[in-house]
């Protein structure tokens, strides 16, 4: 099985239709784009088109949004057998999906739905993602979810269940240092802790994104710019696992493609602080 660890890209951005002629005309200081798997999971048409244009000039990943990988469900083998074709194609650096479920019964419910923490479901995920990354011939990263519910049936933390699963599984981790943040304020855990139960070996990747507040919960909506207290659990994260490739996801009110890359330098800045003062 090919190993997904290929050094650090540097810092990305999700890769979004609004762009691509810009992308490609102007050839931005972007190092890296992330590209959701399911909008290019086809036979052919205008997004494959630039996909392969870009790939010409930039590294890319591969999120997937819809793998299901918690589902009791079987492992959709018409949807791994598409995916496969798409990475023998684009060649990326590597691949990820959520910690989660997203559907039942053949039925997508669009969303990631968390898990229960328990020892019996990190088996049961554990032995999925051993199953794909076999089909694959590849490792993958699995990301943390933001989330707005738990299950009475937890028992470990859900930065417990993160390690347990990629250490059972031998996969990398996206770590997702919004849905930390989100996460943290809606079951009140300190997002340090997180950070610190999380085992620097297996991450790999950092996503950064925005949230909406609904004067309740903390909402993982990615139209927005990220918050101040995302960009400082950032900072702590550098400093806990290092160096690692970071993008900044933006999936609605998508501003032009020259604010995306200002505040990508943030990122950029604060990782260069950190090495700095580490130095």
């Amino acid at each position: 099985m090919q190993s997904s660890m290929r050094g650090n890209l540097g810092f990305g951005l999700g890769l979004r239709v609004e762009h691509y002629q810009q992308v490609l005309g102007e050839r931005p200081a972007v190092d890296w784009f992330e590209v959701i798997s399911e909008n290019y999971m086809v036979d052919g048409g205008k997004p494959l088109h630039y996909l392969y244009k870009i790939r010409e000039h930039y590294p890319l990943v591969m999120h997937g949004v819809s793998m299901s990988i918690g589902s009791t469900q079987p492992l959709n083998i018409e949807y791994l057998q598409q995916l496969k074709a798409l990475i023998n194609r684009v060649e990326p650096e590597w691949i990820s999906d959520h910690l989660c479920w997203t559907g039942v019964h053949g039925r997508n419910l669009h969303d990631l739905m968390p898990l229960p923490y328990t020892e019996e479901t990190v088996r049961h995920v554990a032995g999925r993602v051993r199953q794909v990354q076999d089909y694959l011939g590849r490792q993958m990263l699995l990301e943390n979810v933001s989330s707005y519910v738990s299950y009475q049936a937890s028992e470990m933390t859900e930065w417990e269940f993160l390690a347990a699963v990629v250490e059972q599984a031998d996969c990398m981790i996206l770590l997702d240092v919004n849905n930390i943040y989100v996460s943290s304020h809606n079951h009140e855990f300190n997002p340090l802790d997180f950070l610190a139960g999380v085992p620097v070996n297996r991450v790999q990747q950092f996503h950064l994104a925005g949230h909406s507040y609904n004067g309740e919960l903390i909402i993982d909506t990615h139209d927005h710019d990220v918050a101040d207290p995302v960009w400082e659990l950032y900072r702590q994260a550098v400093k806990r696992f290092g160096n690692v490739a970071t993008m900044i996801e933006r999936d609605d009110n998508i501003p032009p493609l020259e604010e995306l890359i200002e505040e990508l330098e943030i990122a950029r800045q604060i990782a260069g602080d950190v090495r700095e003062a580490a130095a």
